[in-house]
């Protein structure tokens, strides 16, 4: 197995790969929800070797970290690792607030649904227009020096943002979308985070699928779908994602593993990327991607991924 990581300078540490919950209880985002497999899903990733949990208001508007706080009593809560968010606002329609008040507010309503007396990793979600993010920040250090929360995170910020937000050095993790097929992260985002100590998580490290191998080039997607809209699954850049994808099988077929497992295991060993955290809809997903805990890429192998997705 693969050792632990230290999230920032923080006491907090998880297995490099995590479980993205908007699929638990994230009623809001995904139709046909079961709450019951939901909680499956917890289990089987606490009982297979992954120990940080990312959840967050937004998924289900609560429902997530109740369903989280409800199979959470059925383990060692020391031995997991809870990452939550907040930013939505229910009472302006769910405009981003970052506010003092308001994320103090979140903190307290969120250890009540997770049931637990302190959260591992609290992220502000999304910015919001007009509060000072230093400001925003003070705030949950407050809560951090209270014992509340472990590591203070921040999620879809821009550079200049994360900048503001870590005036007083007290960011610990960055939290935004970067994939194989998405690097802009890379050029400006990573050496800072390094220079800083700060840790990075990346959001949608799959690319809805595209980089899961499921997908042939001729594909096409009916109107109506979410991903007829997306650039990466039209035209010529979606023949180019898989063909790449399609040299990753070679790869695969070495390390008797799925294109999915290859993947998660090349962000595993990226030294810019602290913790990856694939969704899952059906508990027999994290099953599988839990296997990527257990492969362990040669140099040479992530030099190929790296240079095929450049």
């Amino acid at each position: 197995m693969t050792e632990n990581i230290q999230i920032g300078t923080t006491d907090v540490y998880s297995t490099p790969l995590g479980l993205g919950t908007n699929a638990v209880g994230g009623h809001n985002l995904f139709p046909n929800l079961n709450d019951d497999t939901g909680k499956a899903i917890i289990r089987v990733a606490l009982t297979n070797g992954i120990t940080l949990l990312d959840t967050a208001f937004a998924y289900g508007m609560g429902r997530s970290e109740e369903l989280i706080g409800e199979v959470l009593k059925e383990f060692d809560r020391s031995k997991v690792a809870i990452a939550t968010k907040a930013a939505h606002d229910p009472a302006s329609g769910g405009a981003f607030n970052n506010t003092p008040e308001f994320l103090t507010r979140s903190v307290e309503e969120a250890l009540k649904r997770l049931q637990t007396d302190y959260i591992d990793i609290f992220y502000i979600h999304f910015p919001d227009e007009t509060t000072p993010k230093n400001e925003a920040i003070a705030a949950l250090q407050k809560l951090k020096e209270a014992g509340k929360i472990k590591a203070i995170g921040v999620s879809n910020f821009s550079l200049a943002q994360i900048k503001e937000a870590n005036q007083d050095g007290f960011v610990d993790i960055v939290e935004d979308e970067y994939s194989l097929i998405h690097r802009d992260a890379e050029t400006e985002l990573f050496p800072y985070l390094r220079d800083n100590k700060i840790s990075f998580v990346p959001y949608f490290p799959l690319a809805s699928g595209l980089l899961t191998g499921k997908y042939e080039s001729d594909v096409t997607f009916p109107p109506e779908d979410i991903r007829s809209k997306k650039a990466d699954f039209q035209g010529e850049r979606f023949k180019s994602i898989i063909e790449k994808v399609n040299q990753i099988k070679l790869i695969a077929a070495d390390y008797n593993a799925s294109v999915a497992e290859i993947v998660l295991a090349w962000y595993i060993k990226n030294p810019f990327v602290a913790v990856v955290i694939p969704g899952a809809k059906k508990p027999e997903q994290v099953i599988n991607n839990a296997k990527a805990l257990n492969v362990h890429l040669t140099e040479e192998d992530y030099q190929r991924i790296d240079v095929l997705f450049r």
